[in-house]
């Protein structure tokens, strides 16, 4: 057993080095200038409380307490440039002031802001860069908190609505939802902020890709309008929604056997599907009709993998709204790469510390999902500036790394906190891998009116 001693010195350290890039890429989203929009005699301003609580999620921290850890943490306050650590009490009562004054339309401006003034990278999948909208589950069980009730997963909690551009997963929209509301409740609305936000991102066309939780023709024909608002500024935007039978694919069964009738193509000894294309006419509330196509799929199984015979035959219909001019097999192949998205649920759920939200207030936790949408895309920022290619630590390959991976390998980082020359230097000993990352991170994400780091 090696002889330990502990002592202390007057030495500043910090286990979370990676807060000098938080800090910058806060700045660069301008929360600071929402102390325009949130005026306030308090004392501590509201983006001081605001930067608390987002240094706070970009350390996989959501509970309002866990601030007290940091308020005589000095690096803390310096690199992520807050005058005043709010104390616990006070930032409870302050998150719960703004989120009742409209602070939640701000905020999504502020993720575009820092993704289009980095140039974040946004790649397209065969061409088109995805949209993908879905909600999912945050399990609130055995809490009393504002719009917890029953969710499409039997559990108490929240249904959440999101939406990811590109193969990196940006946050485009993160809005919190009572358990029991219907997906298609607000989708509408949900739909028209999302996409300017895409369109001011990229310029390559958009595919928007959404489960059967989104089927309605109200819906389809919200999607053609903004189909032809892209068209006539010469962009172009499709489509994939998938179909939600709604009982039609059991008491219709004859006729859909009839239509595969002529589609039929052998998978292996007892199965084997149809794949097919029809057109659907529907009308939105101004009476204004519009032809959509819907690709459809009936599969028949009559004996299972192992061969075993099936008593009577096992049918199973699916189908997809979409504008794509494509083959049936393309289609479903570009819907099946929608599921990459619950990934980043999970992200936000277990990463972010935010499956059970802090306070019993719905508008609170409003508030915070929206705050999460910024946290998300800083430390997805930092993952894929910093993390892939040959700048990675000693890493298997990837082309998007998960958000806790970027804690873990950038974020808690630990250094020497040095202030010399009115400059704050963070000494990294001998992890110069890690100081190598974040130094050219710096460098990458330097500020865009060119003032120094």
């Amino acid at each position: 057993m090696p002889n330990v001693t502990f002592r202390a010195s007057r030495r500043t350290l910090t286990s979370h080095a990676g807060l000098s890039i938080i800090g910058q890429c806060l700045e660069i989203a301008g929360v600071d200038s929402l102390d325009a929009h949130l005026p306030t005699t308090l004392g501590i301003p509201s983006s001081d409380v605001l930067k608390s609580y987002l240094g706070l999620l970009c350390l996989g921290m959501s509970d309002f307490d866990a601030i007290e850890n940091f308020r005589r943490d000095k690096p803390f306050r310096q690199l992520l440039d807050i005058h005043k650590v709010p104390s616990a009490a006070t930032l409870r009562q302050r998150m719960e002031k703004p989120a009742v004054c409209g602070l939640q339309a701000q905020l999504p401006a502020l993720s575009t802001t820092l993704l289009s003034l980095v140039e974040a990278p946004i790649t397209a999948h065969e061409g088109y860069v995805c949209l993908d909208i879905d909600t999912f589950v945050m399990d609130n069980s055995n809490s009393k908190k504002e719009g917890v009730s029953r969710t499409y997963q039997k559990v108490d909690g929240y249904t959440p609505i999101a939406a990811y551009l590109g193969n990196e997963g940006w946050c485009l929209g993160l809005e919190l939802r009572p358990g029991k509301q219907h997906t298609m409740k607000e989708s509408n609305a949900f739909l028209a902020r999302v996409l300017p936000r895409a369109r001011g991102l990229t310029e390559q066309p958009i595919l928007l890709r959404e489960d059967s939780g989104f089927d309605s023709k109200a819906h389809l024909a919200l999607i053609e309008q903004h189909r032809q608002a892209f068209a006539d500024d010469g962009r172009k935007l499709d489509y994939i929604v998938k179909w939600n039978p709604r009982g039609t694919a059991k008491a219709d069964q004859d006729t859909w056997l009839a239509v595969a009738a002529d589609y039929w193509e052998e998978l292996r000894p007892g199965k084997r599907q149809a794949l097919w294309t029809q057109t659907v006419s529907i009308r939105d509330e101004a009476k204004v009709e519009y032809v959509v196509k819907r690709v459809m799929r009936l599969v028949e199984r009559t004996a299972d993998h192992d061969g075993q015979l099936l008593l009577e035959p096992d049918y199973e219909l699916e189908g997809w709204w979409t504008s794509l001019d494509e083959a049936p097999e393309a289609v479903i192949k570009r819907y099946q790469a929608h599921a990459t998205h619950e990934q980043f649920h999970s992200e936000i759920k277990t990463d972010l510390d935010l499956e059970r939200l802090p306070s019993g207030k719905f508008a609170t936790n409003d508030l915070i999902l929206h705050l999460a949408q910024l946290a998300y895309n800083i430390l997805r920022l930092m993952g894929q500036l910093g993390m892939t290619g040959e700048l990675s630590p000693v890493r298997h390959p990837a082309k998007r790394r998960r958000i806790r991976t970027v804690l873990q390998e950038l974020v808690h980082r630990a250094a020497v906190v040095i202030h010399k020359a009115r400059q704050i230097i963070l000494d990294f000993g001998q992890d110069i891998g890690r100081m190598t990352v974040l130094k050219t991170l710096r460098a990458r994400l330097r500020y865009p009116r060119g003032s120094p780091c």
